[in-house]
């Protein structure tokens, strides 16, 4: 599970009350679990603050605006994705304009990263059927 320290976890709570626009269009969709998933918003992971992030999928989401263009955020979003793959978890960039141009689309790209990142096997559940004969 990702979390961070306590300052960050002040700047998520934060982050939540001042979300953009784009944000809060995505937040409304990504809240009723499209294909099951589930997502939370402004979530701490270590030193940053992810935009969404679904943890059964370890998949993290970016909503970039124009700011994320400059050399500069494009050099510390670099860092951030190395150190969210060494946590296990992969990035989803989506540009602010497209979730307004192309909101279906967007809700289905990120429904299949998703599903990609699945494991093909689940375990059984607790309780579940015993093994076939042979199978213990």
């Amino acid at each position: 599970m990702l979390t961070g320290p306590g300052a960050t976890i002040g700047k998520a709570r934060e982050l939540r009350r001042t979300m953009s626009p784009p944000e809060v269009h995505l937040w409304a969709e990504l809240r009723k679990r499209p294909g099951g998933f589930k997502f939370r918003r402004q979530h701490p992971a270590g030193p940053f603050v992810l935009d969404f992030v679904c943890l059964s999928a370890r998949l993290a989401i970016e909503v970039d605006g124009e700011a994320h263009d400059r050399l500069r955020q494009a050099y510390l979003d670099e860092g951030r994705d190395e150190w969210l793959t060494g946590q296990g978890f992969c990035t989803l960039r989506v540009p602010a304009d497209e979730i307004f141009r192309n909101f279906d689309g967007v809700i289905s790209g990120i429904e299949e990263a998703c599903r990609s990142r699945q494991p093909l096997h689940h375990p059984a559940a607790p309780g579940g059927p015993p093994p076939r004969t042979g199978e213990d």
